[in-house]
């Protein structure tokens, strides 16, 4: 049965009209490679909507970016979809939760409570994955074939553009994130050890400073690697998310208010020429 997942929307620098928020369309392309329909989620609106959206789709994805983790509407939306599927996982309605770099860093503040990022030298860096002990038998990774855990952890496969990264000294020292989170895998800039994968103990929430979109589907900076093994890691990564939301059973009351929900409604638009993303959407 097909699933829908929501990818959240973050403000543009200088809004216009019809051009307030976005989406990069490599989120869509990452869910939609995979199976599922994309479902954007809007920043600035209410509290009902955001239930009654979240009462309708299987999952969440919140996306790289640069909005504020801690005031902004991404944040806002990302901070209720966080809260209703704590509640929701906890009486047994499972409802997976997906961070990529911005989102990463929005999970660990959400969860924590506290600014705890650290800056690090890592905008525009490829890099293997350094797995801690026992993660391969992780949720994440337990399904993905020995070859592309094998690329992963000896290729530079891995894109990072963040300009910020939860040091593995700051997770060790925080209980909040502590008790929720396993750390999966870490990486380094040479000088700071930080968490580069995550996932949640009791929950299906995951996380991943890195970006599993681009390889497949961004083609705008030299750093973005477009190996077989690196494009590989993409799918499966995709993978993984939509059959997390495959176990979730919500779905829209109305067809037509579904029909109207889906990302088909808007027309991504190339800003590869000025801009990280090869296309947008903007909403």
């Amino acid at each position: 049965s097909y699933k829908e997942i929501s990818v959240l929307a973050q403000e543009v620098d200088s809004p216009q009209p019809q051009k307030a928020s976005y989406i990069a369309a490599s989120y869509v392309k990452f869910l939609e490679s995979a199976g599922a329909r994309v479902v954007p989620v809007m920043i600035n609106q209410t509290l009902e909507e955001y239930k009654t959206l979240f009462n309708s789709i299987n999952g969440i994805l919140y996306p790289g970016g640069d909005a504020s983790i801690v005031s902004s509407g991404y944040a806002n939306a990302a901070r209720i979809f966080y809260e209703l599927a704590i509640e929701a996982n906890s009486r047994g309605d499972y409802f997976p939760v997906w961070g990529t770099c911005l989102g990463f860093e929005e999970l660990t503040y959400l969860t924590s409570g506290k600014k705890l990022l650290s800056k690090t030298n890592t905008s525009g860096v490829m890099l293997p994955l350094v797995f801690t002990n026992g993660s391969r038998e992780s949720k994440l990774f337990k399904g993905f074939p020995a070859e592309v855990l094998d690329a992963l952890a000896s290729e530079p496969i891995t894109e990072n553009s963040h300009e910020l990264s939860l040091t593995l000294e700051s997770y060790n020292n925080n209980t909040e994130l502590r008790k929720f989170y396993k750390v999966l895998t870490t990486n380094s800039d040479g000088k700071t050890e930080f968490v580069s994968t995550m996932e949640a103990y009791g929950f299906p929430i995951y996380g991943t400073q890195w970006h599993p979109e681009k390889n497949a589907f961004e083609w705008t900076r030299p750093y973005i690697p477009h190996s077989p093994s690196a494009v590989k890691t993409t799918f499966f990564f995709a993978d993984f998310v939509v059959n997390e939301a495959r176990k979730n059973f919500h779905k829209f009351e109305d067809e037509e208010v579904e029909k109207r929900a889906l990302i088909y409604n808007y027309n991504p638009v190339y800003t590869g020429n000025i801009f990280a993303f090869e296309q947008t959407y903007y909403f």
